[in-house]
């Protein structure tokens, strides 16, 4: 059991955090025991813990006392930690080199952590920045560009928990994903068009006309298409009268496309509720050009299509990310096309400000799936796991990783598509390494003409098909991170003994939940381990058990559990 003692503010941060490193804790309580207590308050009081780790770039009370001084302090910097330079964006202290901290954390600016036995005997990790304020930052503001292929908040799960295991401290945990799979992967769709046939002489007409020829000849010479390539691309714009006229197929149609290559794969379609709105607030000068030339009335077939191979609808949202009642209206939508509540959303434009996640949630959504980049890849919020944003109740994040347009687009990252295959293998190796979700938006003509971006596309599911991850639809995915929120821990017995507990129902159809239960390695180097060194024992968990983990022996044990003594039937 983790006991916490931390400043009042970091409170929310605190308890969405330990839903993401998913292990037992509770709010320190002085007449407990604990195997760890974690401190990032100003001031920590003498506890009985087998390790105590403090974080903080101030001085704490207990730093003199042990002989622990500080460096130097400057406003953010980077940590050096499983080959990656991880953004601090508060205040990070180093130490100053003595006989008795042994580092066991690097930093650019020198040493960041230290660890040693105080005064008293006890086990000590100090950290020198405050590991809820860069959680809380990453909870809300999120990271810039330039760390967001840094899984910053995973790897703070990481240092903490190899910290803990590196002083021989068995650890419990249910990891985020499911038994047997090392991740999840979301495919996902945001449809903005549905054809060309329904844009005669606008803005997307003559840009398509525009790219597929000059254009066209411009991407061969950097390289970016083949000569067949560009022979298709002029192929297609050519037909673009008879396309109109009924004579030949609409070459930017995604829907037979997509599930002839995702066949068996569960995917999410976000469409447009309204046809011809651009919606309130949106910025920028072609603003207008927000508006799509469809709804979801228009594509009833389709979506009865797509809801029959076991497809997710969700709402592409227009002014749900900052209006309840225009939310609540495009939710309505949504509902009455695919005869169902209940629902998902990504904004259009990926459009969203602080107050986003309590709008959604009031407006009755179950989760969001906006949280990315629209001009990169990767962590907009440092982390491949579904979360609570700060603030709201019950709707959930389902970050968004890689985009095609961000890897392709010329004034985006505008790759080659070998950089793309291996910025993409960098994600997918993230996701074997960290679980959690990766969640994959290709939008609906990016098949076609002009843009060819299928190939790439079929391969990357072909690559993600070889792994080892659960395909899921939106909802499913949520709704597994949800049922794993929904595990508490309990004290029992003499306190050394921790309860974990789920109160489900017998028709849950959702993979199980696996418990994991970490054995420290035998490092003897007095550095801190980075995970290659421990093992681990997993369990597959279904809702009729309940488990037992006694920390004096280090050994798990499952109990069965009468579901009506639980409240359920």
């Amino acid at each position: 059991m983790i006991g916490v003692i931390c400043k009042t503010e970091e409170t929310a941060t605190v308890e969405e955090f330990f839903q993401l490193f998913k292990t037992p804790w509770e709010y320190y309580e002085p007449a407990q025991t604990y195997d760890v207590v974690l401190v990032t308050a100003d001031e920590s009081p003498t506890v009985d813990a087998k390790l105590l780790v403090v974080y903080g770039a101030e001085t704490k009370n207990g730093d003199a006392r042990d002989s622990i001084a500080l460096r130097t302090t400057s406003r953010r910097g980077t940590l050096n930690y499983l080959e990656a330079a991880v953004p601090i964006y508060g205040n990070l202290a180093t130490f100053q080199a003595t006989d008795k901290g042994i580092p066991c954390l690097d930093a650019t600016l020198g040493v960041a952590g230290v660890r040693f036995v105080s005064s008293t005997g006890q086990r000590v990790l100090r950290f020198g920045y405050d590991l809820f304020q860069e959680v809380q930052q990453l909870f809300t503001a999120g990271q810039p560009i330039e760390y967001a292929d840094v899984p910053s908040l995973d790897i703070h799960i990481s240092i903490l928990r190899d910290g803990i295991l590196r002083e021989g401290i068995s650890l419990p945990e249910i990891p985020p994903s499911p038994p047997n799979h090392t991740f999840v992967v979301c495919l996902t769709h945001d449809i903005d068009f549905v054809g060309i046939r329904n844009h005669k002489f606008d803005h997307t007409m003559f840009g398509f006309l525009y790219r597929s020829t000059i254009g066209a000849v411009r991407n061969l010479f950097r390289r970016r298409i083949s000569i067949r390539r560009l022979l298709e691309t002029w192929r297609a714009a050519a037909s673009l009268p008879f396309v109109y006229l009924g004579w030949a197929k609409d070459f930017w149609s995604p829907f037979e496309w997509y599930l002839r290559v995702e066949k068996d794969l569960a995917a999410t379609y976000f469409l447009i509720p309204f046809r011809k709105r651009m919606g309130d607030n949106v910025p920028g000068k072609h603003a207008v050009r927000r508006a799509a030339s469809y709804d979801v009335e228009d594509i009833r077939d389709w979506t009865a299509i797509l809801q029959r191979e076991g497809c997710e609808l969700g709402v592409h949202g227009i002014d749900a990310w900052h209006s309840v009642e225009k939310g609540q209206t495009e939710y309505a939508k949504l509902a009455r096309v695919k005869n169902e509540s209940g629902s998902g959303i990504r904004m259009h434009w990926l459009l969203q400000d602080q107050n986003t996640p309590s709008v959604l949630e009031k407006a009755g959504y179950a989760y969001d799936s906006t949280a990315g980049f629209n001009d990169t890849v990767g962590y907009r919020n440092g982390t491949t796991q579904v979360f609570r944003p700060l603030g709201v109740k019950t709707l959930l994040e389902l970050p968004m990783h890689i985009q095609d347009g961000a890897l392709f687009y010329q004034n985006k990252l505008d790759l080659h598509e070998i950089e793309a295959e291996k910025r993409c293998k960098d994600l997918i190796e993230n996701a074997g390494k960290f679980g959690g979700v990766l969640t994959i938006l290709w939008h609906d003509r990016s098949h076609g003409p002009e843009r060819f971006w299928g190939d790439f596309y079929v391969s990357l599911v072909t690559v993600l098909k070889s792994s080892d991850a659960w395909f899921a639809t939106g909802s499913q995915a949520v709704d597994w991170f949800r049922k794993r929120r929904e595990v508490r821990f309990e004290r029992f017995g003499n306190g050394q003994i921790v309860r974990a507990i789920l109160e489900r129902g017998e028709k849950d159809s959702l993979p199980p939940l696996c418990i994991r239960v970490h054995q420290p390695g035998n490092r003897n180097d007095g550095q801190c381990s980075n995970g290659e060194e421990n093992t681990f024992t997993d369990v597959s968990w279904n809702s009729k058990a309940m488990f037992e983990f006694d920390s004096s022996s280090q050994k798990v044990a499952e109990l069965p559990i009468k579901l009506s003594a639980l409240g359920i039937r």
